[in-house]
């Protein structure tokens, strides 16, 4: 019993001897910690009124963060009587410690995120394809880009890898058209397979009505020819499930038509006597 009993004379002698730093360490605390909340719900209102980017606010956030708590250490730290140099001194040499250690990518890919951060290829909450799958941008930090894919996977890019690939940014809102493709033999008519392929266009979920869909003639096969449903979406979230239903449509159509999709093959025979026969 007489460890425990001097280990709590002992904690009552340090509290008596350091409450008042004891107190105003709390408050100092406290009042960081309140205008920070301040400033962050400040930050909050701009984004909401469309007033500060998403992911200017995100950082602005981040940085305040580890600004009001390195403030916070530092009033807890000085009341206590340490040496604020010092403890500054130590800071700054485990800093640059860090840095000295870190690789040229690391380095790199902070030069990355800077750029990225400033030409703003794409924003917080944006919808792009990359690596040929769709994903949605969750946060651009300084080393790292952070994406959700369809399968609801988190995904963190490079910054680096992100300024030499080819990203298509889709947005959240934007208008884009999406295609559908189908191949159909020289003997049908084009008038019939434009008015299947606008007919499945009218019968798609999501698909607008202005601007209107449409059928061009893309390509001229050897033995088929090549039409392309387009159409225009602007539920940019529901874009591969648009993609899907738009080629259902499209194929269900076809057949309610009679309108054969299967690329005509011309099968070559030669007979004894060196004869050809043509057949589809």
């Amino acid at each position: 019993m007489s460890v425990i009993e001097d280990f709590f004379v002992g904690c009552c002698e340090w509290f008596y001897a350091n409450w008042q730093p004891l107190v105003f360490s709390i408050l100092g605390v406290v009042v960081v910690y309140v205008v920070y909340k301040v400033l962050s719900r400040e930050i909050t209102k701009l984004k909401e009124r469309q007033k500060l980017e998403e992911n200017i606010a995100f950082n602005l956030n981040r940085v305040f963060k580890w600004l009001f708590g390195l403030i916070a250490i530092g009033l807890v730290v000085a009341q206590f009587g340490f040496d604020v140099g010092w403890v500054a001194g130590f800071l700054a040499l485990a800093g640059g410690t860090i840095l000295g250690f870190a690789s040229m990518n690391t380095i790199g890919n902070a030069i990355a995120g800077i750029i990225v951060m400033a030409s703003k290829p794409f924003k917080i909450g944006d919808r792009i394809l990359f690596n040929k799958q769709f994903a949605d941008i969750v946060a651009i930090d300084l080393i790292y880009t952070r994406m959700k894919t369809l399968d609801n996977v988190m995904i963190s890019v490079p910054n680096q890898q992100l300024l030499t690939s080819e990203i298509e940014n889709y947005g959240r809102k934007n208008i884009v058209r999406r295609n559908c493709a189908v191949t159909v033999g020289y003997e049908v008519v084009s008038e019939q397979v434009e008015k299947a392929l606008l007919e499945a266009a009218a019968n798609v979920e999501g698909a607008l009505k202005e601007p209107k869909p449409y059928v061009w003639i893309t390509n001229l096969h050897n033995f088929s020819i090549e039409y392309t449903l387009y159409i225009f979406i602007s539920q940019i979230k529901m874009l591969p499930t648009i993609d899907s239903k738009l080629k259902q449509t499209v194929l269900d159509m076809c057949r309610k038509h009679g309108i054969d999709l299967s690329t005509p093959n011309l099968i070559q025979s030669v007979d004894a006597k060196n004869s050809i026969v043509y057949s589809d």
